[in-house]
C-alpha cells in the first residue's frame, strides 16, 4: 500500500468515525490471530504479536475519535503462561517496550492507562513499567485504556476483584472464533458481540468503525420483549 493510499484510508476512517451516531461507552476486544497471521507469512509467532501492536494503536486512536470512554484489551490471559517459555518472555518484553515507547503518545492523546488481572504474576520489570505508565497517565481525562494481563474470568470471580470495569456494551473478537475465551464473563451478560474473520494484526480503525456502526443498528432488549 502506498503512502497516499494509507493516508486516504485513515482519512476515510476518521470521516466515518465522525458520522457514527450511536457509540458504546465501553468496548472490549479479544485480540486473536497474531500467531496465525505470522504463520501465514512464514514468520515467527512473535512477529505476529509485534504486528498486533499496530492494531492496538489503531483502536486507541479510533476510540478516541469516536469518544468511547473505556477500551478494554485482552492482552494476556492467565492461561497464556502455559505457552512456551521463550514466547512468554518475548511477550513480556514486547509489553514493556510498548508501554515505554507509547507512554508519550498516550499522554499526548489524553489517554489514561489502567490494568486488571493478577498483575503480581508479571515479571518485576513488566510490573514496574506498567505502574510507571499508569502513574504518568493518571491525570488524563480522555479514553481510559484497560489492559487485561494475566487475566481470567474465573480467577476474577475467585479473587472477588472489584474492578473499575463498567458493563461492557460491545465485545469485538477477531479471527472469526465464536467464544469468549474466559474474558469478562461477569461483565458481558448483556453485551453485543461482534465477530470479524480478520486476524488481529490486520484490524484497522476502519474495522473498528464498522463494528460500532453495526452496534448502532442493533435493538438491545436486555431480556425484555419489545
Amino acid at each position: 500500500m502506498s503512502r497516499a493510499d494509507k493516508f486516504q484510508g485513515l482519512r476515510t476512517a476518521t470521516m466515518s468515525a465522525s458520522s457514527v451516531k450511536t457509540v458504546p461507552r465501553h468496548i472490549a476486544i479479544i485480540m486473536d490471530g497474531n500467531g496465525r497471521w505470522a504463520k501465514g507469512r512464514g514468520l515467527p509467532r512473535i512477529k505476529g504479536h509485534e504486528a498486533g501492536a499496530q492494531a492496538v494503536r489503531e483502536c486507541v486512536e479510533g476510540c478516541g475519535e469516536l469518544k468511547v470512554e473505556y477500551l478494554t484489551l485482552y492482552a494476556f490471559s492467565a492461561e497464556n503462561w502455559q505457552r512456551p517459555k521463550t514466547e512468554v518472555i518475548a511477550l513480556m518484553r514486547l509489553l514493556e517496550r510498548f508501554l515505554r515507547e507509547k507512554t508519550p503518545e498516550l499522554i499526548e492523546k489524553n489517554v489514561r492507562l489502567q490494568a486488571i488481572g493478577r498483575l503480581t504474576d508479571l515479571p518485576a520489570s513488566s510490573q514496574q513499567q506498567l505502574h510507571k505508565t499508569i502513574e504518568q497517565t493518571a491525570g488524563n481525562t480522555g479514553l481510559t485504556l484497560i489492559l487485561a494481563l494475566s487475566y481470567g474470568g474465573r480467577l476474577e470471580i475467585i479473587d472477588g476483584i472489584k474492578s473499575l470495569l463498567r458493563a461492557i456494551e460491545l465485545l469485538i473478537r477477531t479471527s472469526g472464533e465464536m467464544r469468549l475465551s474466559n474474558f469478562l464473563l461477569w461483565q458481558t451478560s448483556y453485551t453485543e458481540i461482534y465477530i470479524t474473520p480478520k486476524l488481529w494484526p490486520d484490524f484497522t480503525k476502519k474495522d473498528l468503525v464498522a463494528a460500532v456502526e453495526e452496534f448502532g443498528r442493533r435493538q438491545r432488549r436486555y431480556g425484555v420483549v419489545l
